[in-house]
């Protein structure tokens, strides 16, 4: 069977963001509503050129959002690239159950799109970005038990992934792979802020710079590692040295970890790619430079 993104529980459209946009903020209302993205979890549409309408197409998604919603906007001002905090909220009515957003328009076009990139100047943005965030959470950060936790805790994903995308990968080269990043040493510092799912779709580039960094919908708190496996799904390989000396901090155990957490995320990219060739390509691409020199 194949493996797609999916199925939204209910229909995000422009006209339900009109209705949304005048019943709840009619200071907008007159604004243009136009069609951005659709992720597995959100539907996104611009209004206006400032703002961007966040509506979940799913329960997850309207889980999360509210997660966004209570800490971005607390999260932002320390970092050094923007993010969509929430400028306004939305209520759920009879029209549409689940809380919703009015972010910022961010400029840009994800990684993930190609482009020509200053990759040493991305190398230091993302590596002084994920030093900025990776400061200790409060006991209330969100709950995430897939990320932020030990690689090990997701063998089961591992391998189903791994099966899944058998033929397209060295199966030996990632098992081997997959024993050294959780044979590492555990973490045993504190559970620090998380963005939780730091892939090339969710990060924008404008004029050859990183521009922003969006989707926070699994933003936890918990080992560093998991952020970090952006180095090997962003990064050529001879930028690495400068996104864990922008970062500050790189040992072993750390980078093996890290190493573990972006294999698993190149697999979900290749097993879940059935209707996206941009997934697949990012699983391509992670993978490509995973099973290289670590």
């Amino acid at each position: 069977m194949a493996n797609v993104m999916p199925k939204a529980e209910v229909g995000v459209t422009a006209g339900l963001v009109r209705h949304l946009l005048s019943s709840q903020h009619p200071d907008l209302a007159g604004l243009p509503v136009t069609f951005l993205a659709s992720g597995w979890d959100n539907t996104l549409y611009r209004v206006g050129d400032r703002l961007v309408a966040r509506l979940p197409r799913r329960a997850l998604g309207a889980e999360t959002i509210v997660n966004e919603q209570r800490w971005l906007p607390e999260l932002a001002p320390a970092l050094p690239l923007p993010v969509p905090y929430a400028e306004r909220v939305g209520a759920p009515n009879l029209m549409y159950r689940w809380h919703w957003s009015l972010t910022p328009y961010l400029p840009g076009e994800p990684v993930s799109a190609g482009g020509d990139l200053d990759w040493d100047a991305a190398a230091v943005a993302l590596g002084e970005f994920l030093r900025a965030l990776h400061v200790p959470a409060p006991k209330d950060a969100p709950l995430n038990p897939f990320r932020g936790c030990w690689v090990g805790n997701r063998e089961d994903s591992f391998r189903s992934n791994l099966t899944s995308a058998s033929g397209q990968v060295d199966t030996d080269a990632a098992l081997r792979a997959w024993a050294s990043a959780t044979a590492a040493p555990l973490y045993d510092g504190p559970s620090v802020w998380l963005h939780g799912d730091l892939h090339p779709a969710n990060i924008l580039a404008h004029e050859g710079k990183i521009s922003g960094v969006i989707d926070w919908g699994d933003m936890t708190a918990g080992d560093p590692a998991t952020d970090l496996s952006v180095a090997w799904a962003v990064l050529p390989p001879e930028h690495h040295d400068a996104f864990w000396k922008a970062y500050g901090t790189d040992n072993d155990a750390l980078r093996a970890r890290a190493h573990g957490w972006a294999l698993r995320l190149g697999l979900v990219f290749l097993a879940f790619s059935d209707d996206s060739p941009d997934m697949l390509a990012i699983g391509q691409r992670t993978l490509s430079r995973v099973l290289g020199p670590a």
